[in-house]
């Protein structure tokens, strides 16, 4: 199976360096600025679109608001090579 993900577009954000989604999955991978990453499943589809679609929203606002915090999601930590 093709798993793509789309890198969000390059917004300011404290906490949040990149985001990559997958609408189709229901997926979002975060990278955070102190270097941690995470994948979140079952994130809302409708929220992944209206991220890609919103370029001025916040990424914080968003990974706190749909990942973070959201009670359906389920989160795996990663680690970077």
């Amino acid at each position: 199976m093709f798993n793509a993900y789309i890198p969000v577009a390059n917004r300011t954000s404290d906490a949040v360096y990149q985001v990559l989604v997958n609408p189709v999955l229901g997926t979002a991978l975060v990278e955070f600025r102190n270097g941690y990453c995470y994948k979140y499943s079952n994130v809302s589809r409708r929220a992944i679109i209206n991220l890609i679609a919103q370029p001025n929203m916040s990424l914080g606002f968003w990974v706190n608001n749909n990942c973070v915090n959201a009670e359906r999601t389920n989160t795996l930590s990663l680690q970077l090579v």
